[in-house]
């Protein structure tokens, strides 16, 4: 292959002269355009780039140039076309200045060997408009393919023809404390086989913890049995759980049934709602589970079993204990590695990315673009008790996202969802109204220094002192926010 060096020198001249009018024809006819040197530092914006630097957290060029690229533009893949080498010729690009789509591309030296540098560049500053076939037929196909996907995971069959776990514990979305205490504890549950109890509010995931749990464990390969003791009839729960032998009874089945027990042998037993379970049934599932045998309806032989436990329940089993109403040596059975999932008021720093992933459901769901929420809906939602949890958030952004004509969604659009729904509204203080407490004698300056240093308190409060998460909450950049807290207004 014949390289730079050994083109005669007009085809030298030629191919400068391309690469120079290339580059013009780029920062012309693009949306934007700016480079970076090989440390990621950004060192050049054109004029159509600067329209998105107020969007960005920054009033100036002077003030954006200098910055590493991945301080001040949010999602950027820059830094690993220096690290590889290999462009992103078409990309999708989504952060608070909005979505756009994208080329980056890597700058080698005389010899081509070596990157030095690379340059960012906007395609399209409005894809949903200039490339909506193309976007709506992307959707489409994320749709069908996470059907399919769905589909899979819930008919999976093992050779005992049983169903596997359908979660993992990736699927239990949290980076705050309390949620990483919680997959930590499960994690450990799951290099056992003793009894698990889940204990927390409805809607907090207790579920998706099980199935996690399972997948997890050395039973993995077994089957994923469930049963929710509060949608069976208290006449049908012995059958369900134990099973009916052959003619028990009239109308029954000639050739029996398997119990839940029994289908999750080798595998396991998720019981949802184990407050629930009637007091006559309790004394027949302690037997089962402290002799590994169980005797279905109508028969009197006993069938051994081997599944590991795991329960849940929303309800206070110390309350219902004290009450007479759930057995103690059920409790003590079952309470062998009990672990309280937190309710979401409790992990508010959560809230930004389970709306991300609810969101993205939602829009595949629907085939529709992912909804984008403003800053102040963001605010308004981690500021909620949110007492039916991720399960009654998912719901409000769903309503939200289905009145909505646009993917963008402000909080206006929510406080009408959340008074609909009877909601108490909790005013995060990153929104003040006209009602609070100000001195209108005071320079504006100092008003407005004291409404931003409450906004950026309560954005740290609510994202549990993630930095970024923040930035994000506001609609600033991680840049402008380190510069805010080092030196508050």
């Amino acid at each position: 292959m014949q390289t730079d060096d050994a083109l005669p020198r007009d085809a030298q001249s030629i191919l400068a002269l391309a690469a120079r009018s290339m580059f013009h024809l780029f920062s012309t006819i693009s949306q934007g355009m700016f480079l970076v040197d090989r440390t990621g530092r950004i060192v050049w914006v054109n004029e159509g780039y600067k329209r998105f630097l107020p969007a960005l957290g920054f009033t100036s060029v002077d003030q954006f140039v200098g910055h590493m690229v991945e301080e001040v533009i949010p999602n950027t893949q820059m830094r690993r076309v220096l690290e590889t080498g290999e462009p992103f010729l078409i990309d999708l690009l989504t952060n608070q200045a909005g979505t756009f789509v994208v080329s980056r591309i890597p700058l080698r030296d005389e010899s081509g060997g070596d990157v030095i540098g690379a340059i960012g560049i906007v395609l399209f500053d409005h894809p949903e408009t200039t490339l909506q076939p193309l976007i709506s037929k992307f959707a489409l196909l994320h749709r069908d393919l996470d059907d399919v996907r769905r589909e899979l995971a819930s008919h999976r069959l093992q050779p005992t023809g049983q169903r596997q776990s359908k979660y993992t514990f990736a699927s239990f979305v949290g980076t705050s404390q309390a949620a990483v205490e919680v997959k930590r504890q499960a994690r450990r549950a799951a290099q056992t086989s003793s009894p698990v109890l889940l204990l927390g509010e409805t809607g907090t995931g207790k579920e998706l913890l099980a199935h996690a749990i399972h997948a997890s464990s050395s039973r993995a390969r077994g089957p994923f049995v469930s049963v929710n003791i509060a949608a069976v009839p208290d006449t049908l729960l012995e059958a369900e759980f134990f099973g009916v032998a052959p003619g028990a009874y009239t109308g029954a089945d000639r050739k029996g049934r398997e119990g839940k027990f029994k289908l999750a042998d080798g595998g396991t037993l998720f019981l949802d709602e184990i407050g629930d379970m009637p007091l006559a049934l309790q004394a027949k599932l302690l037997r089962a589970l402290q002799e590994g045998e169980i005797e279905p309806l109508g028969s009197n032989k006993l069938i051994p079993f081997d599944a590991r436990v795991i329960a849940a329940t929303s309800r206070d089993l110390v309350v219902l204990v004290r009450e007479g109403k759930f057995r103690e040596d059920l409790f003590y059975r079952l309470s062998v590695l009990p672990i309280r999932v937190p309710p979401l008021r409790e992990r508010r720093a959560d809230i930004p990315a389970l709306l991300e992933v609810l969101g993205e459901d939602i829009a595949l769901r629907s085939g529709d673009r992912q909804p984008e929420l403003a800053p102040d809906a963001l605010a308004l939602l981690s500021a909620q008790t949110w007492r039916g949890n991720i399960r009654e958030l998912r719901n409000v952004l769903e309503q939200a996202v289905m009145r909505s004509d646009s993917p963008n969604i402000d909080r206006a659009q929510f406080e009408a969802v959340l008074k609909e729904a009877g909601i108490e509204r909790i005013a995060p203080e990153s929104l003040p109204t006209a009602a609070e407490d100000s001195d209108p004698l005071q320079p504006l300056a100092e008003q407005v220094a004291r409404v931003e240093r409450r906004a950026i308190a309560a954005a740290m409060a609510a994202t549990g002192g993630n930095k970024l998460a923040a930035s994000r909450l506001l609609g600033i950049s991680r840049a402008k926010l380190y510069e805010r807290l080092e030196n508050p207004v």
